[in-house]
């Protein structure tokens, strides 16, 4: 039988006394005076609001019940998640300042912690990319032509096998677009490690450099995906070569020596993270390059060219590349004396209690939410101190098993019962040494937001970038309903149904929309290739393109982690963005009497934009356009014909972009399992359709004239 609802009642104050004094006239006809000044209408109304604070803690009953249950099944609710972001800081000291792991900075009252010990030196960074270029037009820029023939003529005559080809310096910066090292003519990162205010060569021999380093976070499309590599697995690296600046030219040709790394988070500059390099004991083994003819700089291995005031600042030249002549991609920022940062801080020792040799004790600590593997717990044993095992649980721990279990989102310590995991005996007593707190929201700071280091007054702070990942604590109403589900799933993604919701709730990640597509396999876009399963993921938004919302590289990363603890082994497991077919939409309507047609034509293009909407709510189903559905006409016009002040339709067409013939083809869109609608163009006109899906986006044919200004400066 089903499983009955309670019944509760719900009535108010108000309506309590109306009905007590509806019943005077059955009971006690002689009392006729029912006025408030009436002492028995007092009687009644202060019976009627005790009565009211009875039903209402009455009624908590079925909610404190199931907030019960939730407790003795020791679901934890998730607690919040840090952000995380990368500094860069700058001091006048030549002697450099040691800024060291775990060193606190502050965005207003938000603490953020360093995740890198950096030493802060008086010098930043310039990175440039030596981008192809086509030869330069001696008619329409005759001296960009004289210097390259210069340059030409300075190198002499080339070698058998070797070619002349032309590049343009493209410099990092955030305020430019990235830049695209795929697209460099030598596969080189080239770093200028400039002097600044305060700083002394000397005091830089042997001194050990940050470098942050920020790929651009835009994913292009699923071919660029690779399998995710599995749960505590990290692929090997890229082997970098990272090398430095003689100054020195033996037979015109500059010399560079290798340098060390002494530390890298970018995985050979694959993701974002800071590289430490140390440079040579012996400064003067360093230096940019002078020569005698002064065309012949920038050409060959020589460095990029800069401008004349930035070339004296330069102390050396770093440059990057690999051994397999793989390149680094699109390339966003990169900084001098970089350190990644976490919003968390660290808490000061905490006495717990003492153990009582009861089963299932618990502790709570000051400062929660806690941090995943930060709390650090130890035991007095015999009068010395012992360290216990965090574990996720106990199903696995033997009797005597010095486990604890920690719910991070309520900041409260567990141990076993005695069969599952020790319990701490009478009299011991029980410590956290050392533990991390923070996490929400509140921690996506804008740049230039983490402004101060505190305890380093000499030292200044800035984050160029917005700091992200961080995600606010999980709701009681969130638990209560992923509760059916993580029953189901034991936290393990089997069915496509698992890989879906677990990706949904990606902590950080705040995923928007996710499908599965079991036994597709993107690289060869396979149908069904055994063991294979591919999550599509949405960002919640994506202000950049909102009819087209794409995951970063970041968003990626982080459901692929996730779901990479929870599949089974044998599973290849692949993470993508979804990939777009652009759909254009032209519609002819006839409006009701006494209807705008602004209004109207307003209404149908919103309830058309939402109808082919990629994100929940929207979408036929409230989903968002479901993978692989047709985009048809007769669909999208019962869609349109909801909307009130339309009599009807004279026409309604569709066109879906041809990406090889780069074409509009009328009709039905018929897209493939992986795809999804964006619709790029939508049209909607009183009458008959005039024009085709797509016209007004088309490019402009051949031969039309195109009207450029022309600004000359005036003095």
């Amino acid at each position: 039988m089903p499983i009955p609802n309670p019944i509760l009642d719900d009535r108010s104050y108000q309506q309590l006394r109306d009905e007590l004094v509806r019943r005077i006239p059955v009971y006690t006809p002689e009392w006729t005076d029912h006025n408030a000044s009436d002492p028995g209408i007092t009687l009644i109304e202060l019976f009627s609001f005790l009565g009211e604070n009875l039903l209402f803690r009455f009624n908590q009953i079925p909610e404190a019940a199931r907030l019960e249950f939730l407790r003795l099944l020791q679901i934890p609710m998730r607690p919040a998640v840090a952000a995380r972001s990368l500094v860069t800081m700058t001091t006048v000291n030549p002697k450099g300042v040691l800024v060291a792991l775990e060193a606190e900075l502050k965005a207003g009252n938000l603490s953020f912690e360093t995740k890198t010990e950096v030493k802060v030196w008086p010098v930043s960074f310039l990175a440039v990319g030596r981008v192809q270029s086509p030869e330069p037009d001696p008619k329409k820029e005759p001296e960009v032509h004289e210097f390259a023939v210069r340059a030409i003529d300075a190198i002499g005559p080339l070698p058998a096998g070797q070619s002349l080809v032309y590049y343009k310096n493209q410099t990092v910066d955030l305020q430019n677009p990235a830049v695209d090292f795929s697209a460099t003519v030598d596969g080189k990162l080239w770093v200028a490690v400039l002097k600044e205010k305060g700083a002394e060569p000397l005091e830089l021999g042997g001194a050990l450099l940050n470098l942050g380093f920020v790929l651009d976070p835009v994913f292009a499309s699923m071919d660029q995906v690779i399998a995710c590599p599995g749960a505590g697995f990290t692929p090997a690296a890229p082997a970098v070569e990272w090398t430095v600046s003689t100054g020195e030219v033996k037979n015109g040709t500059p010399q560079f020596r290798s340098i060390a790394q002494e530390g890298d988070s970018t995985r050979g500059l694959s993701q974002d993270g800071v590289v430490r390099l140390r440079l040579p004991n012996d400064i003067k083994q360093v230096g940019a390059f002078s020569v005698d003819d002064p065309d012949k700089l920038g050409t060959g291995d020589f460095p990029p060219v800069l401008d004349e005031e930035t070339e004296k600042k330069i102390l050396c030249w770093l440059s990057a590349f690999r051994h397999d002549g793989s390149r680094f991609g699109k390339v966003l920022f990169v900084g001098a004396n970089a350190a990644e940062i976490a919003q968390t801080k660290k808490a000061r020792p905490e006495f717990l209690g003492t153990g009582t040799a009861q089963p299932d004790q618990a502790y709570p600590l000051v400062n929660k939410p806690v941090i995943t593997g930060s709390l650090k717990l130890d035991v007095e044993e015999g009068g010395s101190w012992v360290e216990w095992k965090e574990v996720d649980g106990f199903h696995a721990s033997q009797p005597d098993d010095r486990h604890f279990v920690v719910d991070l989102e309520a900041g409260k310590v567990r141990f076993g019962n005695g069969l599952q995991g020790l319990p701490p005996q009478i009299g011991q007593r029980i410590r956290a040494r050392e533990y991390r707190y923070g996490g929400g929201v509140e921690g996506n700071v804008p740049p230039k937001a983490i402004s101060k280091l505190v305890d380093f007054p000499d030292v200044k702070v800035v984050n160029p970038l917005r700091a992200n990942g961080g995600a606010a604590a999980e709701s009681i109403r969130d638990a209560l309903t992923r509760i059916p589900g993580e029953l189901r799933r034991r936290d393990r993604a089997v069915t496509a149904t698992d890989f879906q919701e677990l990706a949904l709730a990606t902590p950080g990640a705040d995923v928007g929309r996710a499908e599965c597509l079991p036994r597709f396999h993107p690289p060869t876009k396979r149908s069904e290739a055994a063991g294979v399963v591919t999550v599509v993921v949405w960002p919640r938004e994506d202000p950049a393109h909102p009819n087209a919302p794409a995951p970063d590289r970041n968003l990626l990363r982080a459901v692929c982690g996730w779901l990479d603890l929870r599949r089974l082994v044998t599973t290849e497991l692949y993470v993508i963005p979804p990939t777009y077919r652009k759909v254009a939409v032209a519609v002819g309507l006839q409006v009701k009497s006494g209807f705008g047609i602004e209004a109207v034509r307003h209404w149908v293009e919103l309830v058309l934009r939402q109808y082919l909407a990629p994100l929940p709510p929207y979408g036929p189903e409230g989903q968002g356009w479901p993978l692989g559905r047709r985009v048809h006409g007769p669909e999208l016009e019962a869609a349109a014909l909801q909307v009130e002040g339309v009599q009807f339709l004279n026409d309604l067409k569709v066109a879906g972009w041809d990406e090889q013939q780069k074409v509009w083809l009328p009709g039905t869109v018929n897209l493939e399992k992986f795809e999804v609608a964006e619709l790029t163009e939508i049209t909607v006109v009183e009458g008959p359709v005039s024009i085709a899906p797509g016209q007004t986006i088309e490019p402009a044919p051949a031969g039309v004239p195109v009207p450029i200004p022309i600004i000359r400066e005036e003095c």
